[in-house]
């Protein structure tokens, strides 16, 4: 009998999870909020994310010219800079405040100043300088001005040591201009761009948001059409934990396992993204991944109380999230509390082991801090998804106890004993 009395509950706990598996498909499918976090945001963002930074850098950023010194070597020096693909010079200044108002009007983004001691500081053998003001508001306006004047310098720095060595033999003019011969290389990212940059994080950091998002908004919405406002529905199906967590985290892992795929595959293939890990190690990396991710918006729907709550506490959240990651700000000038702030989140460790590993070729064992820090995050977030559920189920419980305790009659009790079941 007591055999009979187990296999008839795990019986009875399979059917329901399945029940609950099937009623949040649906909901998920109906309800357009959550549709578009799931389904619309996850098919589009990405693709407009890769459009915009599609050409990678910056090439040809409109700068200024302030030429005090206006001799041969200034001309030349000036020229150059202009031959190079990140610089185009657009107009001449007789002074920094004709220079200042050009960008001021928007027709520049930087100035080269050349002080009128330039060519005779050269010509003495004393350090000549080179002054560039750049418009911030744009990092990449910076970079392509900084990069175009220092290669422009070390290439006639090297003919100026050259002229004045008297060498006879070419090899001799070769160690004259570079003692130490090096080379420039970009790892893992050999266009030097920005999209190969950021946009991997951004795609990673993608799915965790749409989950806090559409996981969000659909326990706003249960909260909304429940009687006594609790996040589990007044239904014999949902008289179990376990249940109703496997049930709605399976339905959230299964959409989502086809979202990444496309998300983390096919658009880096699209905009032709440095991809060169391989398909096993990314397949089980996003495994602990998707279900830390899931579980941690199961666990922090408890705050949600109605609909357009998760708006006001999750979309702010993106861009510290990015920063805090180590991607897009170096990692060793966090300080220590948002370091260990950020092992809170999923996405710290998703961002780094999925760019070492799709950009970086890395395995597994050698990402095996962000891959056992997902498996915890995952056990620790599911322990308290269970907890979160249990306390809304015995809050169900008592309101309905309340709620039966104040019915009068014995066909008001059948009608709410029907309208239950």
């Amino acid at each position: 009998m007591n055999n009979d009395k187990l296999s008839n509950k795990i019986k009875q706990g399979i059917d329901d999870l399945f029940y609950i598996w099937l009623q949040e498909f649906r909901n998920t499918f109906r309800d357009q909020g959550v549709l578009i976090f799931f389904i619309i945001v996850p098919l589009l963002y990405p693709l407009l994310y890769g459009f915009i930074y599609t050409n990678e850098v910056v090439r040809e950023v409109p700068a200024v010219i302030v030429d005090m010194s206006n001799s041969s070597i200034s001309r030349e020096y000036i020229r150059k800079v202009d031959a190079t693909a990140d610089v185009q010079i657009v107009a001449y200044c007789a002074n920094m405040e004709e220079a200042k108002q050009v960008m001021k009007n928007r027709e520049a983004y930087g100035v080269i100043y050349i002080p009128s001691d330039f060519s005779k500081n050269i010509t003495k053998g004393v350090q000549a300088h080179v002054s560039i003001y750049c418009d911030m508001s744009g990092l990449l306006y910076y970079k392509s001005m900084l990069m175009a004047n220092t290669a422009v310098s070390l290439d006639m720095n090297r003919d100026i040591k050259i002229s004045r060595a008297s060498n006879t033999t070419e090899r001799q003019d070769e160690i004259t201009g570079y003692p130490i011969e090096y080379e420039d290389i970009a790892l893992y990212n050999p266009t030097n761009g920005f999209a190969a940059f950021l946009i991997p994080a951004v795609l990673i950091l993608l799915i965790q948001q749409t989950l806090l998002l559409g996981i969000g908004l659909s326990a706003g919405t249960s909260r909304e059409q429940n009687r006594f406002k609790d996040l589990v529905p007044i239904n014999r199906h949902y008289n179990g934990t376990l249940r109703i967590v496997f049930g709605k985290g399976l339905c959230y892992f299964m959409i989502y396992a086809i979202i990444s795929i496309y998300v983390l595959c096919i658009v880096p293939h699209i905009f032709q993204l440095n991809q060169i890990g391989m398909p096993k190690d990314l397949i089980l990396f996003l495994l602990p991944y998707l279900a830390s991710c899931i579980f941690c918006a199961m666990s922090l729907s408890i705050f949600i109380r109605n609909r357009e709550t998760c708006m006001l506490i999750y979309v702010f959240t993106s861009v510290p999230l990015l920063f805090i990651s180590g991607i897009s700000w170096p990692g060793a000038a966090i300080p220590a509390f948002w370091k260990y702030f950020s092992y809170l989140f999923p996405s710290t460790f998703g961002i780094n082991g999925y760019v070492k590993i799709n950009n970086m070729g890395a395995s597994l064992s050698q990402i095996s801090f962000e891959y056992y820090a997902l498996w915890i995050q995952t056990c620790i977030y599911f322990l308290t998804t269970c907890i979160v559920y249990r306390w809304q189920i015995i809050r169900s419980r008592k309101h309905l106890v309340k709620r039966y305790q104040e019915l009068k009659t014995t066909e008001d009790l059948n009608k709410e004993h029907d309208r239950i079941h």
